[in-house]
């Protein structure tokens, strides 16, 4: 039994406490805790800023020190930094942009890659169990920074065509256009953002929803249930423990799709039609 306890509080040492003998779900005021620093200012630093900010300088000092000394003959350190970085070079950037253009946008989508996954992966980190991105402000900057830089490809690579043929594509007879080109602006111009940024935070909220569900049943059923209920906790830590596992792919997923879409919108913005 105290192996069990240990193992719940390490995995998740805020879950609600039990001491009434009822269980508490999770809820969504996890999401909004309670100011640590600035109270009240434009720089307030919560417990989910706080993680951004340690995960941001993570991500520095790991490539800084994958990448410091460059060598012909990599070291282990350096392999690990450069097949990571050929992964969203080679597998996402220059297999839908090509070689020219994928050099043109390979930062923005490396850094969106990283930056996502670093944040995702929070999730499951002992002491810090809540992602990241699953407060809507970051994935909305994500969605806004995407957007841009698919009308800015568009625009740079056709001015004077681009919103043109979006809305109102070649080949299509004029009095079909009526229907065509508000779904065309919707699907283009509304929906792609909005839908980038849904995916990446409900995905990311139900996951660690679901995670404190499974660990909150854990610790009632091991120190608030009476009798054969207690074994209920074994089946329930071990659920926990199984999509702790399926929310490392997710956290990759995610970071995988966010970019690769905003890959493609580029290729998009780019076709020669525009």
């Amino acid at each position: 039994m105290a192996l069990f306890a240990n193992a719940v509080q390490f995995v998740t040492p805020s879950l609600p406490a039990a001491e009434d003998g009822e269980f508490h779900p999770p809820s969504l005021n996890e999401f909004f805790p309670e100011a640590l620093w600035f109270e009240g200012t434009p720089f307030e630093i919560n417990r989910i800023m706080l993680i951004r900010i340690i995960m941001v300088v993570v991500l520095l000092v790991l490539f800084w020190l994958g990448t410091r000394k460059m060598r012909v003959i990599p070291t282990r350190g350096q392999s690990l930094t450069e097949m990571a970085m050929d992964f969203v070079r080679v597998n996402i950037a220059e297999d839908l942009l090509g070689k020219k253009d994928a050099r043109r946008f390979l930062p923005i989508l490396m850094t969106m890659f990283f930056l996502i996954l670093a944040f995702n992966i929070t999730g499951i980190i002992p002491f810090m169990n809540i992602a990241a991105s699953s407060v809507v402000g970051f994935p909305l900057v994500l969605a806004i920074i995407s957007y841009v830089v698919f009308i800015y490809a568009g625009v740079k690579k056709s001015p004077g065509k681009f919103f043109k043929n979006s809305l109102f594509p070649a080949g299509v007879p004029w009095v079909m256009y009526i229907i065509v080109t508000p779904i065309e602006f919707l699907s283009t111009f509304i929906m792609r953002p909005v839908t980038l940024a849904l995916r990446l935070l409900m995905n990311m909220l139900v996951g660690h929803l679901l995670l404190v569900l499974f660990f909150a049943a854990t610790q009632f059923f091991l120190f608030s249930a009476d009798g054969i209920f207690k074994l209920f906790g074994v089946g329930t830590f071990a659920f926990g423990f199984a999509f702790t596992l399926f929310e490392i792919l997710v956290a990759v997923l995610q970071a995988y799709v966010f970019t690769l879409l905003t890959a493609v919108y580029i290729q998009l913005a780019l076709a020669e039609e525009h």
